[in-house]
């Protein structure tokens, strides 16, 4: 699934940063770029446009007011140097807010925001997209495309975690707070101080723990109400 994109900032250098973050992944278009909001409103008009890269303080007309103005939105992640507008933004319905210089990692975090949303509204148009469902993960020095149907569960070790996939592992310098956050709700859950788990993986649950793979996992005690009733889909328990 191919994800098509502009970017509008009057600085050229904070252009070619966006620019030089979106070559690691190879399923996002970059469209143009415009320095000038006003020359965008063509393009977006005319040309299917999935996500905007919005700066504010730009000259003629700022970012916010043009963004009010657009008759189509595309989903909006505003990258700005100024951090008091952020509360105007969401009141915007921006998906993200990033404040310069934009650090690789955030960026990151960002872009699997907005692939998972993708994912969700095309799964209320059709449900034959789940294949195409994924997050990418930094692995050493390179981005590995992970799709949210192969993981398994997802093991905290301190500063970093362990993604289990049935095609292997996958050790990223991540919490297990922020990659929880970043997965599909319906899809995945935290059963444990040390583990989140994708939900359609369980093959079994007995008392405190649950088995996904072969392997056993502890279920912790202020997560076990919530769990069981998940997985047993019981109201309660």
């Amino acid at each position: 699934m191919k994800i098509n994109c502009v970017i509008i900032d009057d600085e050229p250098l904070a252009i070619n940063v966006i620019k030089n973050h979106l070559q690691e992944f190879q399923n996002i278009s970059i469209v143009d770029t415009f320095n000038n909001p006003l020359d965008a409103l063509d393009t977006l008009e005319n040309s299917e446009i999935d996500v905007l890269f919005l700066d504010i303080n730009m000259p003629k007309m700022n970012g916010l007011d043009f963004l009010k103005n657009i008759p189509v939105k595309p989903y909006v992640i505003i990258t700005t140097a100024y951090r008091e507008f952020a509360a105007d933004s969401y009141d915007l319905d921006v998906l993200d807010y990033l404040v310069k210089p934009i650090p690789f990692p955030r960026f990151l975090k960002s872009i699997n925001k907005l692939t998972q949303r993708i994912h969700n509204n095309d799964n209320v148009k059709s449900s034959t997209l789940k294949d195409e469902s994924y997050i990418f993960l930094k692995v050493d020095k390179k981005l590995v495309k992970v799709k949210y149907d192969d993981i398994l569960f997802i093991e905290s070790l301190k500063d970093y975690i362990k993604v289990c996939t049935t095609a292997g592992n996958y050790i990223v310098h991540k919490s297990l707070t922020s990659i929880t956050e970043e997965l599909p709700q319906n899809n995945f859950l935290r059963i444990h101080r040390s583990y989140t788990i994708a939900i359609d993986k369980v093959k079994s649950i007995e008392g405190n723990s649950i088995e996904i793979n072969g392997k056993r996992l502890p279920i912790g005690r202020k997560y076990i109400n919530n769990t069981k009733q998940i997985i047993l889909k019981t109201p309660n328990v």
